[in-house]
C-alpha cells in the first residue's frame, strides 16, 4: 500500500463518522483543508464550523457544543492550537472533562518547508501535562483512521497528533486501537524500542539492522501516551531489559518521558531516548530533517546497542 499521510486517515475517519454518528460536528481555524476536516465540511455543511484564525475561539465554541450534546473535533495545525488555545484546553475543556477532540495536524519535523514556527515539537509535554487529557499519536493513515473514530467513543478530551507528510502503512484495517492500550508489532528479547507516530516505522526497520547484529529487538506501538499503558512497558523492561523510546519531538517531557516516569516508579531499566535535542526545528525537506536531527532507523539502532552496553555494565555489578 502506498505512502499516505495520517491527516488523510483521520479525514477518512472523520467522514465515516459523520456518516455513523449525527453528534459529531467539526470546527476548524481556517485550516479545514490541511486538517482534512474539509471533506467532513462538503458532505455536512450544516454540522460545520468556520471559526476563521482565532483558535481560542474555536476551542471556546466546541466547549460550548460539547455542553449541548455535541461530539465537537476542533481542527488546526498543532503548533497553533497547542500554543494559542492552551488556556481554554485547560478550563473550558480539561477542568470540565469535556469530550472535545483537539486535532493537532503538521505536528513534528515532517511539516518541512514551514519552519521552525510551524514545526510543533512541545505538544506531547504541554498536553499530556492537563487533567484527563488524552494524548494519541497514530503511526500510519490506516490507524489515524481509527483513532479518530476510537476519540469519538472516548468519554473525555482528546489530542490526536497528524502529520502532514507521507507515511509508510505498516499497520492493518483490522488491527485494533485501544486508547491507552499499546500494540506489541514485534517480539524481542534483548532490547524494546518504544515509539508513536512516523517513528514507529522507524522502530521497525531499526529492529530489522538490529537482527542482522543478532539483537532481538521487541518494537512496541505506543499510540497513546496518555492514559499510558503501563503494563505493557513494564512486561517489556522485565523481559528485555532496556528501553529505547523513538519520537518526532522534544525528548523533553515527551514520550520518553512519559515512559521512564512508568519505569522509574516500578522497575527501572537502562534506557535511551531518540528524539530532538532540546531545540527547534528548521525548514527543510522532511525526509532530509529527520536525517539532520538523528531520527532515523540508523540513530535507534545505534542507541539501543548503547542501552546493552549500559545494560551489560549494569549486570556485571549486580
Amino acid at each position: 500500500m502506498a505512502d499516505k499521510p495520517t491527516r488523510d486517515g483521520f479525514g477518512e475517519g472523520l467522514l465515516e463518522l459523520g456518516r455513523t454518528n449525527p453528534s459529531v460536528v467539526a470546527l476548524s481555524g481556517d485550516l479545514e483543508d490541511s486538517a482534512r476536516a474539509i471533506w467532513f465540511k462538503k458532505e455536512f455543511p450544516d454540522r460545520f464550523f468556520s471559526v476563521g484564525i482565532a483558535e481560542q475561539d474555536m476551542i471556546g465554541t466546541a466547549a460550548g457544543l460539547a455542553l449541548m450534546g455535541k461530539i465537537p473535533f476542533a481542527c488546526s495545525f498543532s503548533q497553533f492550537v497547542t500554543g494559542k488555545a492552551l488556556e481554554q484546553m485547560r478550563l473550558a475543556v480539561c477542568y470540565q472533562r469535556l469530550p472535545v477532540k483537539i486535532v493537532g495536524s503538521h505536528g513534528g519535523l515532517s511539516v518541512g518547508a514551514d519552519g521552525a514556527t510551524a514545526e510543533s515539537l512541545e505538544e506531547f509535554a504541554i498536553l499530556r501535562s492537563l487533567p484527563h487529557m488524552a494524548v494519541v499519536v497514530p503511526c500510519d493513515a490506516l490507524e489515524a483512521k481509527q483513532a479518530a473514530i476510537a476519540a469519538a467513543a472516548y468519554s473525555g478530551p482528546v489530542f490526536l497528533r497528524l502529520g502532514r507528510s507521507p507515511a509508510p502503512i505498516i499497520t492493518k484495517p483490522e488491527d485494533p486501537l485501544t486508547i491507552g492500550r499499546a500494540n506489541v508489532l514485534r517480539d524481542g528479547g534483548d532490547v524494546s524500542l518504544v515509539a508513536c507516530g512516523i517513528m514507529v516505522a522507524h522502530a521497525l526497520a531499526a529492529a530489522e539492522l538490529l537482527a542482522k547484529d543478532g539483537i532481538s529487538a521487541r518494537v512496541i506501538n505506543l499510540h497513546t501516551i496518555k492514559p499510558i499503558d503501563r503494563a505493557t512497558l513494564l512486561a517489556a523492561a522485565r523481559d528485555t531489559g532496556a528501553i529505547v523510546t523513538a519520537e518526532e519531538h522534544s525528548v523533553v517531557g515527551g514520550l520518553g518521558s512519559a515512559v521512564a516516569e512508568v519505569l522509574v516508579q516500578e522497575h527501572p531499566v537502562p534506557m535511551r531516548f531518540v528524539g530532538v535535542m532540546d531545540r527547534f526545528g528548521t525548514s527543510g525537506d522532511p525526509a532530509e530533517l529527520l536525517k539532520a536531527f538523528g531520527l532515523m532507523p540508523e540513530d535507534i539502532a545505534k542507541a539501543a546497542k548503547d542501552v546493552l552496553r549500559l545494560k551489560s555494565a549494569v549486570g556485571s555489578k549486580l
